[in-house]
């Protein structure tokens, strides 16, 4: 094998996913897990479609001319196979497949949003640009196919749905022209600007961005109560 083709193979698919915003105008939260694909997918069926109008008119006698009325978001079907037979006593396989169940349920830390919601998720997958998209999972399919003495699922096959989010651009809020907020955080007893970050983008040393966004001077002093608006994952630079 060809030492470009070796480089090629390990390179694997992976969907990441994320705690989802808090207002139409957030982008990513912060990462809640990771399914790395054990087994890069044999096909992908990506579909982008398109909405067109037509109104009955006299006045043509082959149908009238239609009227293009916008584009739909992409969806992706993926199939994730994932095997644990190597090593019969671990449960990666459990867990990998209820963290893609997670995504069809509500994230807890929406709750006290007012866009409560599921999950969000990004697929990619090297340089295949195409398919990258931050989306929401629409259904998932588990088939379990190999199991140990005692029930423990060793190997099952996943089909996931996914439906593309438009995501505004980069850097743009049209009310504010500030940082899109991703959502909205009560200060506890004990919190940090360090800790949030750490939370929200799995990286302390962020809190800056958080500080930045609101207008705080003193890092050191957070009031029990305050609300502060944490930034969108994408609009944070480490």
């Amino acid at each position: 094998m060809a030492a470009g083709k070796r480089g090629a193979s390990l390179v694997r698919a992976t969907l990441s996913i994320h705690h989802p915003p808090a207002t139409l105008t957030g982008g990513l939260g912060g990462q809640i897990g990771q399914v790395r694909f054990q087994f890069n997918p044999n096909q992908l069926q990506l579909s982008r479609t398109a909405s067109w109008r037509s109104q009955s008119s006299v006045g043509y006698s082959r149908g009238v001319v239609p009227e293009f009325d916008g584009v739909n978001p992409a969806s992706l079907q993926i199939e994730v196979f994932l095997d644990g037979s190597a090593k019969p006593s671990a449960s990666k396989v459990r867990e990998d497949v209820e963290q893609l169940l997670t995504c069809c349920e509500v994230d807890p830390q929406s709750l006290p949003t007012k866009r409560p919601s599921p999950p969000w998720v990004r697929f990619a997958w090297g340089s295949f640009s195409t398919v990258q998209f931050v989306a929401y999972v629409e259904s998932v399919s588990a088939t379990y196919t190999l199991f140990t003495a005692t029930g423990d699922p060793l190997r099952a096959t996943c089909q996931l749905s996914l439906t593309e989010v438009p995501l505004p651009a980069k850097g743009q809020n049209p009310t504010s022209g500030t940082l899109a907020a991703q959502r909205v955080h009560r200060v506890v007893s004990g919190d940090s600007l360090e800790s949030l970050a750490w939370q929200e983008y799995g990286d302390p040393t962020r809190w800056r961005a958080i500080a930045t966004a609101n207008a705080i001077d003193d890092p050191m002093r957070l009031e029990t109560g305050r609300e502060l608006l944490l930034p969108a994952t994408e609009e944070v630079t480490p």
